[in-house]
């Protein structure tokens, strides 16, 4: 799948300076795990996350990736070790602005916002509440 940029002083507070970072990413993705058997995840001190597993699908990867970057202090995830089947559904990853909402998104992206169910149900290991999102997460748009 390759690199995956984000943005580094934005997401989910999930470790402080004194915790084990990869160890906190990992434990995250692994309590709503979409999929990924064999997870490893190292992290430099640029904040770049090294995610190496097999996935069961493409979808698996793109939500793993999501979950980690979308953490405070991630710059980029990379997922080249990762085993994965190649993605065979159109998806765009879309960086939530202020003022956002998931009607708003759909709106634009899928052409009807009462369709924001179908955003919500892609990214539910991302966002536990639709009506709780934040400038600067990073969520799939299932285009299909």
């Amino acid at each position: 799948m390759g690199l995956f940029d984000f943005a580094f002083n934005m997401g989910k507070k999930m470790f402080g300076k004194d915790d084990d970072a990869p160890t906190e990413i990992k434990k995250h993705i692994e309590e709503d795990n979409p999929g990924v058997e064999d997870l490893n995840i190292e992290m430099n001190e640029d904040g770049k996350v090294v995610m190496t597993g097999k996935a069961s699908s493409a979808d698996a990867v793109e939500k793993a990736v999501l979950m980690a970057g979308n953490a405070e202090g991630v710059t980029q995830v990379d997922t080249s070790g990762v085993e994965a089947p190649e993605q065979e559904k159109e998806v765009e990853f879309y960086e939530i602005q202020k003022g956002d909402t998931l009607w708003a998104i759909s709106q634009k992206f899928l052409g009807n916002g009462a369709r924001y169910t179908e955003i919500f149900d892609a990214n539910k290991e991302v966002i536990k509440n639709p009506d709780l999102i934040y400038p600067g997460q990073t969520i799939r748009i299932p285009l299909d």
